[in-house]
């Protein structure tokens, strides 16, 4: 084992909900409203995030949530207590510009400068379509950190050097504001390969995932651990509540159910454990005693919650 580098994998799950959390605001949907009432036996999930760590004090923030001074509370890896102003986020991994996955940024800008990792296609997001880097320019400042996607380039987090990442890209539209909304560009929407230097454990994070591409073959076999979108069941999830007029695959994910859905896909690889990750508030299987529930879990499909812990 090299110097430096302890032999593990942490990663704690800060929030596990699609964008508005669940229960949404302003949704009554069977869901919504059963969770306020204890009627649907299930529990309450903030918006998408993850932290990984090497086994250090030190963790990476994937994402930043609008509920990210309420994750940070319940975490306390997030704050060690070691000086007088101090925080267990050592570096920041953006895999898109949206808005449920940025705009806590902004609950950051009473400490040091901000070091994030994102493309070129998110800083431009976030420089010009919704300039958050620019507003924190008048705080903390942030110190954008260039990911290579083409080809891809492994990186590493200074603080913490026992994981390498590696950004793998995704097909998917930018977010609405983008300058290039209707001209999709490559990084616009990336998943992220964490690998242990001292383990070889191999872990593949793409809240994202919308479709099969070729290249996501070898990621899927080979990894340890999947954390996959999780966001709708069925295709027309939303026209069916009446919400919205797409598609979920027209909007960029990948529903469970169906012919080429998430169970079917990832029935064929043995190795990985499955989770899903970023879970609207409408989709059945937050309700643990749904058939829906049910079926991804005889499919080996497990349900990511917030605080779950996973050690690799």
């Amino acid at each position: 084992m090299s110097i430096g580098i302890v032999a593990a994998m942490k990663i704690h799950v800060l929030g596990s909900a699609a964008g508005g959390g669940f229960p949404q605001w302003n949704c009554n949907c069977r869901n919504c409203a059963g969770v306020r009432s204890g009627k649907v036996r299930t529990r309450p999930r903030t918006q998408s995030s993850i932290a990984v760590s090497d086994g250090s004090d030190n963790w990476v923030l994937f994402n930043a949530s609008p509920d990210l001074l309420t994750q940070i509370k319940s975490f306390p890896g997030a704050q060690p207590g070691r000086a007088l102003r101090d925080t267990g986020i050592a570096g920041i991994v953006l895999v898109d510009g949206q808005i449920d996955h940025t705009t806590g940024l902004l609950m950051l800008r009473e400490g040091k400068p901000l070091d994030i990792w994102c493309t070129d296609m998110v800083a431009e997001d976030l420089t010009r379509g919704n300039p958050l880097f620019k507003v924190l320019e008048h705080f903390c400042t942030v110190r954008h950190q260039r990911i290579e996607v083409a080809p891809p380039v492994p990186f590493i987090v200074p603080a913490v050097p026992g994981l390498r990442f590696t950004a793998i890209p995704l097909v998917s539209k930018a977010p609405p504001y983008s300058p290039h909304r209707h001209d999709p560009q490559l990084g616009d929407n990336i998943g992220v390969l964490i690998e242990s230097l001292a383990t070889g454990r191999r872990v593949f994070y793409a809240p994202g995932f919308g479709q099969m591409e070729a290249h996501l073959d070898s990621l899927l076999r080979d990894s340890d651990c999947v954390l996959l979108d999780g966001t709708f069941w069925t295709d027309d999830e939303m026209i069916q509540l009446g919400i919205s007029t797409q598609t979920a695959r027209a909007i960029g994910h990948l529903p469970q159910s169906g012919a080429g859905g998430m169970i079917e896909l990832l029935s064929g690889y043995e190795r990985p454990r499955k989770i899903l990750i970023h879970i609207n508030n409408t989709n059945p299987i937050l309700d643990e005693d749904s058939t829906e529930r049910a079926a991804l879990t005889a499919a080996g499909i497990e349900l990511a919650f917030d605080g779950m812990e996973i050690d690799l």
